[in-house]
């Protein structure tokens, strides 16, 4: 089967896509998408997605791992489904689509940003060693650091996603400096790619809530990861609860192939 596929990337946090829309009926193996996002004998990639139909929607989102299993929300890979909604002729500026995790609202702003609102918060769990456990649509692990940059974050990152506690279903750990006020550093391991990851939607919408947990002075943060800048804009609602969580950030098209399967 010859596949069409279109590369994007949301600060380095990149994508293969394939329109499924209008009765295509793709459908992939988990060794066949594992192969496609494996860097050396596929594509590349740190997930891939299927555009589908979906009645009441835009279109809806299916994701996959580069490990090949289904996932939760990819915060990142949302915002590029949306602009590549976007390149492919669905030009709107407010965009209604869904995703494993529900219903997403999405907005392209003037500069091309591509603004992408998040499931709520409603629990953050603080953990015996002061880090912050919650859900952005994916599970999280939070953990504030100083020298982000000298962390290993692969090795610390596998030592808390294959603890007694998350080995089965795993979590993504992100590592947090923060540099200003209302600004944080940000490097994450993620699973189902399980290794570092340039950036991590979710994981810096994680990140963001958990630096504003105990400042209720905070409705904006500034993320800066290894893959480039995103913000967060939110309402604190409770102790630990967030609503109208806002990821914001850069989306784009890369390059477009076919490849057989």
């Amino acid at each position: 089967m010859k596949l069409t596929f279109y590369k994007y990337q949301g600060t380095g946090n990149d994508f293969i896509i394939i329109d499924n829309r209008n009765d295509k009926n793709i459908s992939l193996a988990n060794h066949q998408v594992k192969q496609l996002c494996d860097r050396r004998f596929g594509i590349g990639a740190d997930g891939l997605m299927l555009m589908n139909d979906k009645e009441g929607f835009d279109f809806d989102m299916q994701y996959y791992n580069a490990d090949g299993n289904t996932s939760t929300m990819c915060g990142n890979g949302g915002r590029c489904m949306v602009k590549f909604a976007y390149n492919m002729g669905l030009s709107k500026t407010e965009y209604l689509f869904n995703a494993i995790d529900g219903p997403h609202k999405a907005a392209i702003e003037n500069n091309g940003w591509v603004d992408l609102k998040m499931k709520d918060v409603n629990a953050v769990e603080i953990s015996m060693f002061s880090d912050y456990i919650l859900d952005t649509g994916s599970p999280h692990y939070v953990k504030p650091v100083n020298n982000v940059m000298d962390i290993d974050v692969v090795k610390l990152g596998r030592e808390i996603r294959y603890n007694k506690r998350f080995a089965d279903e795993g979590i993504n750990v992100n590592f947090v400096e923060q540099e200003d006020e209302g600004k944080v550093y940000v490097r994450t391991y993620e699973r189902g790619v399980e290794d570092e990851t340039l950036s991590c939607g979710t994981g810096v919408t994680a990140s963001a809530l958990s630096f504003a947990h105990n400042d209720n002075g905070f409705n904006h943060v500034n993320v800066k990861t290894p893959g480039g800048n995103l913000a967060v804009d939110f309402d604190k609602t409770g102790e630990t609860s967030f609503e109208n969580i806002w990821l914001c950030g850069p989306a784009t098209f890369v390059f477009k192939g076919e490849i057989e399967i």
